[in-house]
């Protein structure tokens, strides 16, 4: 692959899903956006799977950019971030045309986008979406990147520290908002390894607080 190959659908939608995250979103998660659809679309030419054919372009673009607009301040509501950016996602994509099973599609693959597994069983999108974050964030998928791929993406969209970018962000608005670092969730765990005098809601809090323990 060259560089000239790292292309984003240019439809409506897609064109103003990426302005409109380029806008609310610091660079730092614009960018890992962005990587995470180009990942997710060189995993799926590995897996032998077409655009058209075995998932739909456009809608993995949007799946893939619109994935972390629950850490925005226009994203962040009451519930953990995944959720409230795949409501955030559905809203903006349901007031362009997207259909609603279209946007169903959105909605799954933002909320499962941390859920390796169950992301998985949920369709091409939602797979790819899942596979190219957790590519980009961890190099899960590295090994299924032709050789120097890699390196023209993060050329082009910087990596910008996104480990701790992404931390950092998750961190603080469970920090602010503990409901959304419930027990056994991403938010709840970073906080946990990230601010250990911070007591987090645990499996035993919620065990210990059941009316059926009384």
């Amino acid at each position: 692959m060259t560089s000239t190959e790292l292309r984003f659908p240019t439809t409506e939608i897609a064109v103003s899903a990426r302005e409109y995250v380029e806008r609310i979103e610091p660079a730092v998660l614009a960018n890992h956006s962005l990587r995470a659809y180009l990942f997710g679309t060189a995993i799926a030419a590995q897996r032998g799977w077409q655009a058209g054919e075995d998932y739909d372009d456009e809608l993995l673009f949007l799946c893939c950019v619109l994935h972390d607009v629950g850490l925005t301040e226009e994203g962040d509501g009451d519930r953990r971030f995944e959720v409230d950016g795949a409501d955030l996602a559905v809203r903006f994509v349901l007031e362009r045309g997207l259909t609603e099973a279209r946007a169903q599609v959105v909605w799954d693959a933002i909320a499962l986008h941390t859920s390796p597994d169950i992301a998985e069983r949920k369709g091409p999108e939602v797979a790819l979406t899942q596979a190219g974050t957790i590519t980009d964030v961890a190099g899960t998928g590295a090994s299924l990147l032709p050789v120097g791929y890699a390196d023209e993406v993060h050329a082009r969209f910087p990596r910008l520290d996104v480990e701790d970018g992404l931390a950092d962000a998750i961190v603080a608005q469970a920090l602010a908002k503990p409901a959304k670092g419930a027990p056994m969730t991403l938010p709840g765990e970073l906080v946990r390894q990230r601010v250990p005098s911070v007591h987090m809601s645990t499996w035993n809090d919620m065990v210990a607080a059941s009316p059926w323990r009384k």
